[in-house]
């Protein structure tokens, strides 16, 4: 029996399929598809896209040479480097946006199905009890009967105006969109652990340069109690060594407290629990350097490879492309629908006996179906489809404009940041002329011990604006990696080895 109906099944989808393929090769040979064929997206920004540098780039001194992917890399730091590679390999942010991506391909799967024939199997068993004036006359009639069914059908919808691939089309580009997505996601995740990296270097160097500062006003106040105690010095002088003593001292606190939230930052961006890499993290760095110094010479490449490079310009190019193959879905509901459809079956009355090859039945044939009544609402949905692919082309625009805007602000403050730091860089040297100058005065008997602890002072405050512009400029490197779409290349880190 199982035999029998493989076979029929067989039987029927050959000839439904040979049908279908026959009268889809008459039908459209072309294989056109209604609807506008997207032709790619519109020129956003020709001006930016047929100049060889960004305006910005001057400043910044930077190079119209291709950028390196792996952007953290030029920035020296090992630990930076792991923190990283860990972070693209156990985000759940990138997780999420893997589990999109896969979301995104098994709809276009779905979608290719529809394509394809589909049928199914089925089998009933009913009990009919018939009334007495239908058997009357009959002697002997039984007053009920069993009815035994199994059978397949099958049917193809042919694709003749081109709905179901317009439909693929557009679930592609969604596919693609979400892959886009991706590696976007990569790109900034990547920019926030850079950002925390520097951030927690900073604040451990002036974490541990305030705490230098906070010894320094202990022994201004010791020796001016001293002076105090030989007359040498006023109550109003023991008061303001004191109030500076205090606020050196209360800049410890929030520094410490600085270096715990960037731990449990970079933590969680590598997908673990908060304090899991306190020991990582927590390694002693000279104070000098403790901040990684971005390259002395950056790469940004030109404005129309940033156009093909960022992440969020090519989701937002896909779900146009996506929209527009929308419409064509959506145009094709005013024509007619061609199926062909079957179904072979065996029935009767005795499963035992009489449900065999006798009772073999088949039905086959061509369906049309033409929806004439609902073009009102068919109009309304290419009418919403074509206003949604043309919000999708204002979108693409929009986030070039800002992609743009985005890369050459980055460039102004990191050139405009160069320009502070070297500034920074002499007020120091300066401050630590000046430190050494009076501490050669005090050993010559020339000057002060005050003076000298001093200008120690003015020392320190000059090493802690520099470490904080060293920051800020990092930073900036930082964010102008992010503002060149980079980062979302990066191959996969080897599998992590014990620290």
């Amino acid at each position: 029996m199982r035999q029998i109906l493989c076979t029929l099944l067989c039987t029927l989808l050959c000839t439904t399929a040979a049908a279908a393929a026959a009268l889809a090769c008459t039908a459209y040979p072309a294989a056109a598809a209604v609807g506008p064929d997207y032709k790619g997206p519109p020129a956003a920004a020709p001006a930016a896209t047929a100049a060889g540098r960004f305006h910005r780039a001057a400043d910044a001194q930077a190079a119209a040479a291709a950028p390196p992917v792996r952007w953290w890399e030029g920035l020296n730091d090992p630990l930076l480097t792991w923190l990283v590679d860990e972070a693209l390999a156990g985000s759940p942010t990138v997780r999420e946006a893997q589990a999109k991506v896969r979301a995104a391909r098994a709809r276009l799967g779905e979608s290719k199905t529809q394509l394809l024939p589909s049928g199914g199997a089925g089998a009933r068993e009913a009990n009919a009890r018939l009334p007495d004036d239908i058997l009357a006359g009959r002697s002997g009639a039984a007053k009920s009967l069993n009815l035994y069914n199994a059978g397949f059908d099958a049917s193809w919808e042919l694709d003749i105006f081109g709905g179901q691939r317009r439909a693929v089309e557009a679930a592609g580009a969604e596919a693609q969109a979400q892959q886009a997505a991706l590696q976007d996601a990569q790109v900034q995740l990547a920019a926030e652990v850079g950002h925390a990296y520097v951030g927690l270097r900073e604040a451990q160097t002036r974490l541990a340069l305030a705490r230098e500062a906070v010894e320094l006003q202990r022994q201004v106040l010791d020796l001016t109690r001293q002076r105090q105690a030989r007359g040498a010095a006023a109550d109003g002088d023991i008061e303001r060594v004191e109030t500076d003593f205090e606020q050196a001292e209360a800049e410890v606190a929030p520094l410490a407290g600085q270096t715990d939230q960037f731990r449990d930052q970079l933590a969680v961006l590598t997908g673990r629990e908060p304090g899991a890499l306190d020991a990582e993290l927590a390694a002693a760095v000279p104070v000098r350097g403790q901040v990684p110094a971005p390259p002395s010479a950056t790469a940004t490449g030109d404005p129309a490879a940033l156009l093909r490079r960022r992440p969020d310009i090519r989701a937002a190019e896909r779900r146009l492309a996506a929209s527009t193959a929308r419409i064509g879905q959506n145009v094709a509901e005013f024509f007619p629908k061609v199926s062909l459809v079957g179904d072979i079956g065996v029935s009767g009355a005795d499963i035992g006996h009489g449900f065999g090859p006798g009772r073999f039945g088949a039905v086959g044939g061509p369906s049309l179906t033409w929806g004439v009544l609902n073009f009102p609402r068919i109009g309304a949905e290419v009418r919403a489809a074509k206003a949604d692919r043309d919000a999708a082309a204002a979108d693409y625009q929009a986030v070039v404009l800002s992609a743009l805007q985005d890369a050459e602000g980055a460039l102004s403050r990191f050139g405009a940041q160069r320009q502070r730091l070297a500034a920074l860089a002499r007020a120091e040297a300066s401050a630590t002329r000046a430190a050494d100058i009076t501490r050669r005065r005090y050993q010559a008997g020339t000057a002060s011990l005050i003076d000298t602890l001093d200008a120690q002072r003015q020392q320190i405050q000059a090493r802690q604006a520099l470490a904080q512009g060293q920051a800020e400029l990092t930073d900036d490197y930082v964010a102008l990696q992010k503002s060149l779409g980079l980062g979302w290349g990066a191959p996969a880190p080897a599998a992590p080895t014990a620290r």
